[in-house]
């Protein structure tokens, strides 16, 4: 009869968990390339339009008549976007764009950040229901505010300005759930603390619970920045004239001079998507950090 030493009982007791380990290892490799090959099919899907508005731009119009389906040209030319430049106001409208998109964005930060600092932190009556009524606002069309917003700017003389763009965007639901989402994962001895010292709310606010959200805050910045920027219907309502439109608008209204060349078309497209292709570039970790932080995953 053979009796087992304590150092082989041992071993034989390490080695038998190895077979389901490597298991799991194998499914998450698994699940790993599956996830892989899932998102290069999807960045395929968003980038093969891009290189085709690209390329088409950059083909001449009695090119693309003769083979619209080709990918590349022989003669490739910029006439498409001197065109554009020179036909239009494209230089002010990039300027519009970026005031009425900062300014929207800055106001945006500001007063959702502090509507959800006093829902995170406040005690008030009410607040539930308070912040309940905020969020059923996400239901709420954004056409079917139109036209009293409309009336409203063009009873107090605000249309054809930089306002009467700016203020319409600024309400935010999104913001103020994502700003409270992250003030509640701050921990409220912070704030305890600094009210049993004397602080105000209004200093926890500016020098404890903001420096705290970064995160939350570059989230919040880009994604009203580029809704703001891509905004096409107010805009066009609430400006007519060519001097303040912005860079939606303004395009839309060279297409319309052009008619349907589809050169013109792609280099609109391409010099619309421009700064947008930039900011994500730039501030891609931004992105993924804050969406992370907020829990919105």
């Amino acid at each position: 009869m053979t009796t087992l030493t304590p150092a082989a009982s041992r071993t034989t007791t390490e080695a038998a968990p190895s077979e389901p380990r490597r298991k799991r290892t194998d499914s998450e490799s698994l699940f790993n390339r599956v996830t892989l090959g899932v998102l290069i099919a999807l960045a395929l899907l968003w980038l093969v339009p891009i290189a085709w508005a690209l390329a088409t731009s950059l083909r001449p119009p009695n090119d693309i008549a003769t083979n619209p389906t080709s990918w590349v040209s022989d003669n490739p030319t910029l006439s498409s976007y001197q065109e554009i430049l020179s036909a239009g106001r494209i230089q002010y409208w990039y300027l519009n764009s970026f005031i009425t998109s900062s300014l929207t964005t800055l106001l945006a930060v500001c007063t959702t950040s502090l509507a959800a600092f006093a829902l995170s932190r406040l005690k008030f009556r009410y607040r539930r229901p308070v912040f309940l009524v905020i969020l059923a606002g996400v239901m709420i069309p954004p056409q079917l505010l139109m036209i009293p917003q409309f009336l409203t700017l063009q009873s107090t003389g605000m249309l054809n300005t930089y306002w009467a763009v700016i203020l319409p965007q600024v309400p935010n639901v999104v913001s103020v759930f994502v700003f409270k989402q992250f003030f509640d994962g701050i921990p409220v001895e912070l704030t305890d603390a600094a009210r049993a010292d004397g602080a105000s709310w209004l200093r926890i606010y500016w020098q404890i619970v903001m420096p705290l959200s970064r995160p939350a805050i570059s989230a919040v910045t880009i994604f009203v920045f580029v809704w703001s920027w891509n905004n096409f219907l107010w805009p066009l309502l609430a400006v007519t004239d060519p001097q303040m439109m912005t860079l939606p608008v303004g395009l839309n209204s060279v297409q319309d001079a052009f008619g349907l060349p589809q050169a013109q078309l792609m280099a609109s497209a391409v010099l619309g998507a421009l700064p947008l292709l930039t900011v994500f570039l730039f501030f891609q970790r931004r992105i993924v950090e804050g969406i992370a932080g907020t829990g919105l995953k």
